[in-house]
């Protein structure tokens, strides 16, 4: 049971006085720890992966344990305060100044994995990264519907919907999942599945956060050990023929063993970078293929026939995809912002080229677009609030900060490049991809969803403790 810290206060009525006291009581009780404004390390209790994102909760809370998400649940409602989990703050940008009242529930200490590999699951704490489960994973044969980096957390990418490398044979990760534990509004530890909570299961399945503090997730393993894999790097100046060739590529009936994302990429000129992309400009295709390599060769001959100035395609281990995208494997600054595209057309690319090219996208680091289809796009019965998605592309650009007065000038260039292709807009979005506050109805292609997850939070959360990135409403 969770502990009661009733003391003076009225519960779920704002303390205008909580006191450094009143977290110090809450520190005494868990295994893990709480960090109040003043005490040492808060800077860095309350830093999001996103160092642009300035987080001032009211207290940041470390637990170790779900006993201890228990009690600081707890400890919330009964001092008028909300919870905002986190796991790593990607996408914390949604949250900035929205915190004042809250307890930022920072995950980051329950890192634990257990893979099953006769059942092909693993069962994931709250705080683990990619890096934690597809190492492991492999060692066993297995591979994961892991993300494009290394050090992003399990459970946010996946309660968001869950975009792999492997999505179009595999479908998105919301949809194979086995299991969910989680700490409700109220203090309970429940578990939640196809048969116990199947409202609250399928809520989380792509409905993000705003349902409870998860504590752990269980996830299907694939019988996968290696994969056709690699890039093709061209200079930037060859961007629209690229691209289109691209486009025309992907509208071709292509097994759903591929998967495949072009990018404009600006390569920053930092020291780390290896020197033949250091500081330098391309249009970059990256693409994975489950099968033979004489299969793979054939499928990329046509990207290949473009004369690429690299290529790096080749058979590798499967737990090495998570370099492929080049993503930053340490905490940056940034902005960045993405949108869903509705259908191939050359009008389409040659307004992301446009917007996303030249002294007018000078600050910007990638504006990507990434094929869909295949599993992606069906819907089943079992899935969750993200059943599918029927788009062609998932778009998103971003821009690296190394300095803060550069934010508002990736906030510009990022905020171009989406208006470029409002007229290919598929009319919904990826809710990962959702760096910046958004209605959450645009987040869903039916009303039907979100009326939905709506009703879910008003039987589970109606007071809406929980607080999430991309928050639903409790029906009022």
């Amino acid at each position: 049971m969770p502990t009661n810290f009733h003391t003076a206060h009225d519960a779920n009525t704002a303390d205008a006085n909580l006191s450094a006291g009143d977290f110090r009581l809450l520190d005494s009780v868990i295994e893990g720890t709480v960090t109040a404004p003043g005490d040492a390390g808060w800077d860095e209790a309350r830093q999001a992966w996103n160092l642009a994102v300035d987080q001032q909760p009211a207290a940041v809370a470390q637990p170790s344990t779900a006993a201890d998400v228990q009690a600081i649940v707890s400890f919330a409602r009964e001092r008028g305060l909300r919870v905002a989990p986190q796991g790593t703050g990607h996408n914390a940008h949604p949250l900035e100044g929205r915190l004042a009242r809250s307890i930022l529930l920072k995950t980051d200490s329950m890192r634990s994995v257990t893979i099953d590999p006769v059942a092909r699951r693993a069962r994931v704490e709250a705080g683990a990264l990619w890096m934690d489960v597809t190492v492991p994973a492999a060692e066993h044969g297995l591979a994961a519907l892991a993300g494009s980096s290394p050090d992003v957390g399990v459970v946010g990418y996946t309660l968001g919907g869950g975009l792999s490398w492997l999505s179009r044979r595999h479908g998105l990760a919301a949809n194979n999942v086995a299991a969910i534990e989680l700490v409700t509004a109220e203090g309970e530890h429940v578990r939640a599945t196809h048969d116990d909570h199947p409202d609250l299961f399928w809520a989380l399945r792509g409905g993000g956060g705003s349902f409870g503090v998860v504590t752990a997730i269980e996830i299907e393993l694939f019988p996968i050990t290696h994969v056709f894999a690699g890039a093709m790097f061209w200079p930037q100046e060859r961007a629209g023929e690229v691209l289109q060739a691209w486009r025309e590529w992907t509208e071709w009936p292509l097994p759903d063993e591929i998967m495949s994302v072009a990018r404009i990429l600006n390569v920053p000129p930092l020291p780390e970078i290896p020197e033949p992309l250091r500081g330098r400009k391309f249009v970059v295709i990256e693409a994975i293929y489950l099968g033979e390599e004489e299969d793979g060769i054939d499928l990329i001959r046509p990207l290949r026939a473009l004369c690429p100035a690299m290529d790096t395609f080749a058979m590798i281990p499967v737990q090495e995809l998570s370099h492929l995208h080049m993503d930053p494997e340490h905490p940056v600054a940034g902005k960045g912002d993405g949108m869903l595209i509705d259908a191939p057309s050359a009008e389409m690319i040659d307004a992301l080229v446009d917007a996303s090219t030249g002294e007018n996208a000078s600050a910007l680091l990638s504006a990507e677009l990434r094929h869909l289809g295949g599993a992606i796009a069906r819907p089943a019965a079992q899935h969750g609030a993200t059943s599918s998605i029927a788009a062609a592309y998932a778009m998103f650009v971003v821009g690296a900060a190394p300095v803060p007065e550069l934010l508002p000038v990736i906030q510009q260039q990022v905020t171009n490049v989406k208006e470029a292709l409002v007229p290919f807009d598929h009319g919904s979005m990826y809710l990962n991809f959702a760096e910046r506050p958004t209605d959450p109805r645009e987040l869903y292609r039916h009303e039907y969803t979100y009326r939905r997850l709506r009703a879910i939070k008003t039987a589970y959360d109606p007071d809406d403790v929980i607080q999430s990135n991309h928050p639903i409403p409790p029906a009022r």
